[in-house]
């Protein structure tokens, strides 16, 4: 299966949370943060959103840094994925 973002809709997959500190402390799953960074796996079409036209500026493959309590996550074939709106997105990491 697939999944296709409708409008403005972007589905992203969460990067892996570190599993150690900076200083080499391993952390329990309980007190690892989530992480706010992921990838870009597919990108609606845009167009016009609450009658504003809504151009898609992130593309597949783009690694980007959603707000923190963004989106709905959704399980498909044993992978977890975000679905967020474009405006959700705050920056695309270079």
């Amino acid at each position: 299966m697939k999944l296709v973002p409708l409008a403005d809709r972007v589905v992203l997959k969460q990067l892996e949370a570190e599993e150690k500190t900076k200083s080499g402390i391993i952390l329990a799953s309980a007190a690892q943060e989530k992480p706010q960074e992921a990838e870009v796996i597919a990108v609606g079409p845009g167009g016009v959103v609450d009658g504003k036209e809504v151009t898609m500026q992130v593309k597949e493959g783009q690694k980007v840094i959603y707000s923190k309590y963004a989106g709905t996550e959704v399980k498909l074939d044993d992978e977890q994925y975000i679905i967020v709106k474009q405006s959700d997105i705050l920056a695309v990491v270079e």
